[in-house]
């Protein structure tokens, strides 16, 4: 029992962590904001009211964040953080985490499971050894399931964006025989789609206005997505570019090659599907079938011989 509140308090000192580290955040700093926002009111007003305009977690939960960040940062080994930060960026940099924050993440969900199964595990009277074993398990999966959650997050985006780059690029097709150029064909597709692919392409056009070749933001945006497709897309584009060949004709058979390439992955698929049906059937399906199709004809059988022997016969 004496352990009881300072375990509490723990738990819910992590779930606040873990909540502002999820909230959607921008990459400038709340204290500016608020300064800039009183600097166009041409209002006077000191440091002390600024601060105190701002909300609690922008106030207390950030900083101290801050803070664990620059202590994971110093700590961390730099290849992990860089590997981290690879992952993040390959998962569209989700709410704008940074590799320290997503190691303070890991850390907190960590402690908070550990944490929170050694506590279940009191609360029903476990003996000390099995708490210590239970929660050391709960801590390892804590460990681990925040980097699967990720690994989840970069092949679901992958995923859609091999499934909408074929229309993404007959959009761009249509929009260069029209009259347009590339970049505005691929502002099109950002201006009319939300996802991945058209986000990726609003970040490009977004670095070509701000002076980046289109050589080095096409190759960026490759390197973002990882993806074969996109990574022959862009020498193509490249090469055309280089050589003074027609865009559109580039892109009409780059939508064509991305469309068979989409079909041929459909049916690989589906040759696949019978293989992955196989266990789920055997283990979960047969054996269901069998117990209401055998069930009543065992049960017929074992009244028969309990009769047989209530009889003698």
């Amino acid at each position: 029992m004496p352990l009881l509140i300072p375990a509490i308090v723990v738990v819910l000192l992590i779930l606040v962590v873990g909540v502002v580290l999820l909230l959607p955040r921008t990459e400038q700093d709340p204290l500016m904001t608020r300064i800039n926002e009183y600097a166009t009111r041409e209002e006077v007003a000191s440091i002390e009211e600024i601060e105190l305009s701002m909300s609690m977690a922008d106030r207390i939960f950030v900083p101290f964040l801050r803070q664990l960040s620059n202590f994971v940062t110093r700590y961390t080994p730099q290849s992990s953080l860089e590997r981290t930060a690879r992952m993040l960026e390959l998962a569209g940099s989700p709410r704008n985490m940074t590799a320290a924050n997503f190691w303070v993440l890991r850390g907190g969900v960590t402690i908070f499971l550990g944490v929170f199964t050694f506590l279940v595990m009191m609360r029903f009277g476990a003996e000390p050894g099995k708490r210590f074993l239970y929660a050391l398990g709960a801590a390892a999966a804590g460990f681990f399931l925040p980097i699967m959650f990720l690994q989840s997050m970069i092949d679901r985006r992958k995923q859609a964006i091999v499934k909408k780059f074929p229309d993404a690029l007959d959009l761009m097709t249509i929009c260069v025989d029209a009259g347009l150029i590339f970049d505005a064909s691929m502002q099109k597709v950002h201006e009319k789609w939300d996802d991945p692919l058209a986000q990726e392409f609003g970040r490009v056009t977004y670095e070509l206005q701000l002076g980046k070749s289109r050589r080095q933001a096409l190759k960026d945006m490759s390197d973002r997505m990882d993806l074969s497709d996109v990574t022959s897309f862009v020498a193509t584009i490249l090469q055309a570019e280089q050589l003074g060949v027609s865009i559109g004709k580039v892109l009409r058979i780059q939508s064509e090659q991305m469309r068979i390439k989409r079909r041929q992955r459909a049916e690989e698929k589906a040759q696949q599907a019978p293989i992955k049906m196989l266990f789920p059937m055997i283990f979960l399906i047969f054996p269901a079938m069998f117990v209401v199709l055998l069930g009543p004809a065992i049960l017929r059988v074992i009244r028969t011989d309990a009769l047989r022997s209530v009889t003698g016969g």
